[in-house]
């Protein structure tokens, strides 16, 4: 039997939740944005207004306000978001019990076990969950629905907002290869690139080019995005409440103020890492890699990684290797706006052997005392509040945000 798959998304999110507290505000073209006074001046989202005058996510909120003077900025409220994720994601359990977030927007929903309850018309049990959802809670949502989460995806994004696309195998020639190679999942613009250069700029392009050559040109990424562009894709939607393990743990922050200098960068990672580190023992997993990405004044994204042996959550060590890129990669003479640090290349605490090399000696007992100083600081915290207490290299950054 051929799978049947929906992917739903939430319409312009962030800003209809806001607009749902602002229904004055529905005809104006509206924006979510930072807090300006923070340096968080960008768009966070927008509505379907505002699109038409080309404001674009993420850009600075004074550039959308050239293009749309007119423009409405409203703040964000986070906590709203979560709130309204999980009533719609409730709202697709009652259809079936496998229910996969993609975000907090977005949902794929296998209901290749349920649609005979509905009435074997997976069209029209797309369309009753979109008036259900837009009845229930006053957000709309566009569903697209495939044989495979990826082309569902595409079948979301296909036709917005408040809209159903139906991509049978038989249209995916029609309806999937014209679309940019882009609109793909998980094809980056790293990826778009190396592509465009062999003459692939939709999917159809794609499809049609040698799996082999892609492999030699792009390793596992071509292979994986060969098989997307061509429907071969049997990955399962995971069942309600079975989260799985993260495949990265970050944190950025800009900062109210640039950085200059390695003292103030290395107390700006080490506020970063801290977090990170925490969240990495939360989930049981170690890293064995970092990636570290800095903005300059300019908006202009540097970014770089190294791995990490052994494998740790260890918040020093983490913080030891992004500052270490940072060295390695850019002019402290220059002034930063914001950095990232992602863990990257994790794996359960219980698979990540240890191994002699990264301190001189003593190493295993060293580290064992690092990990149980971040294991209690992590349980002050849990009980006291995670402001009880920082690390000491974070603090002076920590005040001045």
């Amino acid at each position: 039997m051929e799978r049947v798959i929906l992917h739903c998304d939430l319409n312009s999110f962030y800003a209809s939740v806001e607009l749902l507290d602002h229904p004055e505000l529905q005809h104006l073209p509206v924006a979510v944005g930072g807090d300006k006074s923070s340096r968080h001046g960008v768009i966070l989202a927008k509505n379907d207004h505002a699109k038409k005058f080309r404001v674009q996510t993420g850009e600075a909120i004074w550039q959308s306000k050239q293009k749309c003077p007119n423009l409405v900025i409203l703040p964000a409220h986070h906590e709203k978001y979560t709130y309204w994720s999980q009533r719609v994601n409730e709202i697709y359990g009652d259809y079936t019990d496998l229910v996969e977030p993609f975000g907090v927007d977005e949902s794929w929903l296998d209901v290749t076990g349920s649609l005979h309850l509905f009435g074997n018309d997976a069209v029209k049990l797309a369309d009753e969950i979109r008036h259900r959802v837009q009845r229930d809670t006053g957000l709309t949502i566009s569903v697209g629905v495939s044989f495979n989460k990826v082309f569902s995806k595409l079948g979301s994004d296909y036709k917005k907002p408040n809209a159903t696309t139906y991509i049978p195998r038989e249209r995916v020639t029609e309806i999937v290869h014209p679309l940019p190679v882009g609109d793909l999942l998980y094809a980056g613009r790293a990826s778009q690139v190396t592509m465009k250069k062999f003459g692939i700029h939709t999917i159809g392009d794609l499809a049609g080019f040698d799996r082999d050559t892609l492999v030699i040109l792009m390793g596992k990424q071509g292979a994986m995005l060969h098989d997307y562009a061509t429907g071969v894709d049997g990955s399962a939607v995971a069942k309600m409440g079975d989260r799985p393990p993260p495949k990265s743990v970050g944190n950025g922050h800009t900062f109210a103020q640039n950085l200059e200098g390695e003292d103030q960068v290395r107390s700006g990672i080490a506020m970063l890492t801290d977090d990170v580190a925490g969240r990495l023992r939360k989930h049981g997993m170690k890293c064995g890699g970092i990636s570290l990405t800095i903005r300059d004044v300019n908006l202009h994204d540097q970014s770089r990684q190294q791995r990490i042996e052994p494998a740790t959550w260890i918040g020093r060590e983490i913080a030891q290797a992004a500052m270490q890129l940072a060295i390695a990669n850019w002019n402290m003479s220059n002034p930063i706006r914001a950095l990232t640090v992602t863990a990257i290349s994790l794996r359960p605490a219980s698979e990540a052997g240890e191994q002699f090399g990264f301190f001189e000696a003593d190493n295993t007992q060293q580290r064992e005392k690092l990990e149980g100083l971040d294991r209690a600081i992590d349980q002050i915290r849990e009980k006291y509040g995670k402001g009880a207490i920082s690390v000491a290299s974070s603090r002076k950054q920590t005040k001045e945000d």
